[in-house]
């Protein structure tokens, strides 16, 4: 009788019932039924609750059950990238994978470098995500997460800049979402591939301000022009990369020449734009050619700052273009984030944007205030979330660094 329970509960998950599944399993306390408890919950959005079943149940199962155990930490560790809860290693789901391939389950051990894969893409980081993407076989997944594969291949592809793999992925989880039947995941899917119409950018000449797709961003750093890339806070040229995110007196300096670009930047500007202050004196000026020495060398081989009598000025081999995010002000990298329908912590962000959970803090204090993003829950439970942005793509403005940085 109870196996027969358990085994109409795990039907009815399967079919997308997770009350029909609780009736039969809601006042068990045996592992599989934790289990399965865990999963309906998940599936009915307490997903802290069913965080604390599925551990449950990986405990009860214990050393003796190895694959019932590890499916355990699979469901889970599915249930914690939903919450955006991203401490942790890689290691661990490639373990995971590993223990469930040596028991001959091959659709849960693809499902776990899946989650691996989303899990880096949300952290920015590329390599890893590519590195497990090549190690999953699509082929083993079910139509649905098929689909979610191709969009993190799509997705990989995108925040590497390379459109042409983007739009292939998109078209092989167009159809594996349609085979799937599940409505959600079909709009999901036509979601990113609008995401290629909209504009990523602005590129900014004096006054004036051209909206661009990815694919012009693209074409744009294939060009050869030196390119001031304010989305990623770097420079582009020639295939290289000099990240500046983590120098902020630099890129601001960078910005202030290419803006001026081919003329010279004023002296005084510079220095109220690197060091915010309107009354430079001597100290300042001092402290403007150091930095500027600073930049000067890590441009060496692709451009060179010149004195002028007014400022200083860029020289490029090259056209100089300013590469713009699509909204304007210091959090875009923080609100891109957010605009994922997802509610995150401080923690999680801070994780992804490298930043200080302080600085995170301050900038969602600042946000609140001005009515960009709200919180929910309190203490430890506290999350933040923002409405979407939907009129341009945010996959510039996402942690990520370009081939080569």
């Amino acid at each position: 009788m109870l196996d027969s329970l358990l085994t109409a509960s795990a039907r009815a998950l399967a079919a997308g019932d997770p009350l029909g599944a609780l009736k039969g399993v809601a006042l068990r306390d045996d592992p599989p039924a934790l289990a399965l408890r865990g999963i309906a919950m998940a599936q009915l959005g307490e997903h802290g609750k069913a965080c604390d079943l599925l551990r449950r149940a990986a405990r009860a199962f214990g050393p003796r059950h190895e694959l019932a155990r590890a499916r355990c930490v699979l469901a889970e560790a599915e249930v914690r990238l939903a919450l955006r809860e991203l401490a942790g290693t890689p290691r661990e789901l490639i373990a995971v994978a590993r223990t469930l391939e040596q028991h001959g389950d091959a659709a849960n051990a693809a499902h776990a470098r899946l989650v691996a894969a989303r899990r880096a893409l949300l952290l920015g980081r590329l390599a890893e995500a590519a590195d497990t993407l090549r190690e999953l076989d699509v082929r083993q997944l079910s139509p649905a997460k098929a689909a979610v594969a191709e969009l993190a291949a799509a997705e990989l592809a995108l925040s590497s800049l390379r459109c042409a793999p983007a739009k292939a992925a998109l078209a092989r989880a167009h159809q594996a979402a349609y085979r799937s039947g599940i409505p959600a995941l079909i709009a999901e899917v036509a979601e990113a591939r609008s995401a290629l119409d909209r504009p990523a950018a602005r590129r900014v000449a004096g006054d004036s301000q051209q909206p661009l797709q990815l694919e012009e961003v693209e074409a744009l750093l294939a060009s050869g022009a030196l390119v001031l890339d304010a989305c990623r806070r770097g420079v582009a040229a020639g295939g290289s990369w000099v990240p500046l995110a983590r120098r902020p007196i630099l890129f601001a300096l960078a910005q202030s020449l290419a803006q001026a670009w081919p003329h010279d930047a004023d002296r005084d500007a510079l220095i109220a734009t690197a060091f915010r202050t309107r009354r430079p004196d001597e100290t300042h000026r001092a402290r403007l050619r150091v930095e500027l020495g600073r930049l000067r060398a890590l441009l060496k081989g692709i451009a060179a700052i010149e004195a002028t009598p007014r400022g200083f000025s860029l020289r490029a081999p090259a056209e100089v273009v300013l590469l713009a995010p699509p909204i304007a002000g210091e959090q875009a990298s923080l609100l891109a984030l957010l605009s994922d329908g997802a509610a995150w912590s401080t923690s999680a962000l801070a994780l992804a944007l490298d930043a200080s959970q302080r600085t995170v803090q301050r900038a969602l204090s600042e946000l609140e205030a001005a009515g960009q993003v709200r919180s929910v829950g309190r203490s430890r439970a506290q999350r933040w979330v923002a409405p979407p942005l939907v009129d341009f793509t945010t996959i510039l403005l996402l942690p990520a660094s370009l081939a080569g940085a």
